[in-house]
């Protein structure tokens, strides 16, 4: 039974590049989505850039351009990255479009109309530096529920609370630094809490895997509050119907860009009718692939701003876990925070597909990126094992027997292995265990390859009265190389595709799993993927080049004069976690830090602009003098300084402290 699927990955923020952490659920969901279309199901897939906020406006003006120019530009760039990861959408949109502010303005009247919404004098936080209230993200300080330092305005990546920003300890402005004061301002609420029951429901219905559903039940337990769905002006986004200066919060909008991205579908295709899959009756489903770190808005906040509003309710929320590499968060300083771009500069975009694969199952577990497994699974499993069956026996069938295949299978009971493992392969890709339909296609793979070893058929041919069984043999080792790459096929678009040729086929489709080739002519068998070099990856990661020992010497220090022991002693060394990082307006080299060095936090500013973004500095640790003489600058007062190491622009090196330092630390 044909079955109609609308399917969604989390949009991407319009601030920054993608790497490969984002890349993991973008592939994951392709991968579902080919799946679910070799099947036969009707499936459509759509995307956006998530571009609204004040982040957006702050970096725009960084830039020297307007918000709307900067969310185009990044939109092609953030198309570009994930085309070149074959990753292939039905529309990837913008959330800053006529079709958004159509269905957030739809959304809005109706909530209005059933008595969700209203409004409430609130007091809010606002950077009297920077002339803006500040948003949930842009205001850091200690967690009200269990003190946690450094944490965002609406919720403790320590704990899991969620709270008001004002309800925060030591609040600081992460554009100013300053400490923001408090000002009133209306705002407009969506009464969260009268859906508490039907989301209970809701949350164990299936529509989120188990551990999801227990964390949502402590938000549940904990008892929903109203959400503030509206921000004050400056913002870049919809102004709220009936106001001038009230934007619709970029949480209320950005999931509604998966309505306006299917519209704007709908608009260019005749076939495609935008209630069959949103509206209260459909018989459609609809799942939306995401982070487990904003479950909370997709499954508390979203399914029930669209019952509020007479909309369906997604089928399924698919939560996956971090993407972390060599077993630690992703990381400039070891050359493993590593952007799309960089990664297709070097490495075939099927190898990324493959391992995540091999990795992924249905849980929200994170998923590390092992380099050296990374290698040794993509060789030996893809080209060592599956690729292996066609290169060594394709070559005596187009030699010896004009590439034709043989008319019968010549061990049926093998090839009823591969037709019996179709069923329970598609089981795993349709619940998202991609990792064990790898290991079953690995097993098959082995099979296959102790059948080529077991007749020989190099040998074979060699032999005048055993030469005529040579066709038969090779012919099963292609039919098998054959359902191998039917599995395959969502993983490996482009190899599959290779595959196709070779064996002269239509696309592969599921349903070819269940029939033969028989007498079929193949052509030449041409290379379909290469093996991975290790020295491939090493560029991948590879660290700058380190100075040369003079170079070192000349930044040690401006003077020869050396210091005595007792003055080196004076110096007190601390490990700091850097808590934020943002440019300095008219600065050209410098970076506000706010750090936290165990008991308190403190602002420093840095010259290592050039070397690094400040998004990649954010929870790294490293090391600060800590009993150096506040400087007061025109920019504000720098309270120590940062170690770092180079000749200066981008070769600057931060000092980082081995695992298991934490702040406040101190350095001997």
């Amino acid at each position: 039974m044909q079955r109609q699927i609308f399917v969604t990955s989390a949009l991407p923020n319009a601030n920054g590049p993608i790497h490969l952490g984002h890349m993991l659920e973008h592939i994951q969901t392709d991968i579902w989505v080919r799946f679910l279309r070799m099947q036969g199901h009707e499936v459509v897939y759509v995307c956006a850039d998530d571009t609204h906020g004040t982040a957006t406006m702050i970096k725009a003006e960084q830039e020297g351009i307007t918000p709307t120019e900067l969310v185009d530009a990044v939109r092609q760039e953030h198309l570009a990255d994930f085309n070149g990861f074959l990753v292939e959408y039905d529309n990837y949109y913008t959330t800053h479009s006529e079709e958004n502010r159509h269905y957030s303005e739809l959304i809005f009247s109706r909530l209005q109309e059933q008595g969700l919404i209203y409004t409430e004098n609130v007091e809010q936080l606002y950077d009297a530096e920077k002339g803006l209230f500040l948003a949930d993200r842009f205001v850091i300080g200690n967690c009200p529920k269990c003190n946690a330092e450094g944490q965002y305005g609406d919720n403790c990546e320590s704990c899991g609370a969620t709270y008001n920003a004002t309800e925060l300890g030591n609040p600081k402005s992460i554009y100013s630094g300053t400490a923001p004061e408090l000002r009133e301002s209306e705002h407009y609420f969506f009464d969260l809490g009268k859906y508490t029951d039907f989301l209970r429901e809701w949350t164990r219905s299936g529509s989120v895997q188990p551990e999801i559903a227990n964390k949502l039940s402590e938000w549940l337990d904990d008892e929903l509050r109203p959400w503030d769905i509206s921000r004050d002006a400056p913002y870049f986004g919809f102004t709220i119907p009936g106001t001038e200066d009230k934007y619709f919060y970029v949480w209320m909008d950005a999931p509604i860009g998966y309505m306006a991205s299917l519209q704007n579908l709908c608009d260019q295709r005749e076939d495609l009718n935008f209630d069959s899959f949103w509206g209260q009756d459909s018989s459609a489903e609809v799942h939306h692939f995401i982070g487990k770190d904003i479950v909370n808005f997709h499954a508390l906040f979203w399914p029930a701003v669209l019952d509020g509003a007479g909309f369906r309710t997604p089928s399924r929320i698919h939560a996956h876990g971090f993407v972390t590499v060599n077993g630690t968060k992703m990381s400039k300083s070891r050359g493993t925070f590593i952007l799309a771009q960089r990664y297709l500069e070097h490495l075939n975009p099927e190898y990324l597909r493959y391992y995540y694969a091999t990795k992924l199952s249905d849980s929200a577990d994170d998923l590390d990126i092992n380099l050296d497994d990374f290698v040794q699974r993509v060789n030996a499993d893809l080209v060592g094992k599956v690729i292996n069956i066609a290169s060594r026996t394709a070559g005596f069938l187009v030699k010896h027997f004009d590439g034709e295949l043989s008319a019968e299978l010549h061990d049926p009971s093998l090839m009823q292995q591969f037709t019996n493992a179709a069923d329970s392969i598609a089981e795993h890709f349709e619940r998202g265990n991609f990792g064990k339909a790898m290991r079953e296609i690995t097993a098959l793979a082995d099979l296959a390859n102790q059948y080529i070893a077991a007749h020989e058929p190099w040998n074979m041919i060699k032999d005048a009265e055993r030469k005529a069984d040579v066709q038969p043999v090779c012919s099963q080792a292609l039919e098998m190389f054959r359902a191998l790459m039917i599995f395959l096929k969502p993983i490996l678009p482009d190899t599959a595709r290779r595959a196709e040729e070779f064996l002269a086929v239509e696309p592969f489709q599921w349903a070819d799993l269940t029939t033969h080739l028989g007498s079929h002519r193949i052509n030449p068998f041409k290379a379909m993927l290469q093996r991975m070099e290790v020295k491939q990856v090493e560029k991948l990661v590879d660290a700058p080049e380190p100075q040369a020992p003079e170079q070192a010497q000349a930044t040690v220090s401006k003077t020869d004069a050396p210091i005595s022991i007792e003055d080196f002693n004076k110096i007190e060394l601390r490990v700091a976690r850097i808590v934020s990082a943002e440019p300095v307006d008219g600065a050209d080299k410098l970076l506000r830090l706010v750090l936290d060095v165990g008991d308190h936090q403190r602002q420093v500013f840095s010259g290592i602009k050039a070397a690094y973004a400040p998004d990649d500095l954010v929870d790294r640790l490293t090391v600060v003098v800590a009993n150096l003489a506040p400087r007061k600058m025109r920019f504000g007062v720098s309270e120590g300084m940062v170690l770092a190491a180079g000749p200066g622009d981008a070769d600057i090196f931060l000092l980082s402290p081995d695992s298991g330092a934490t702040p406040g630390m101190v350095v001997k």
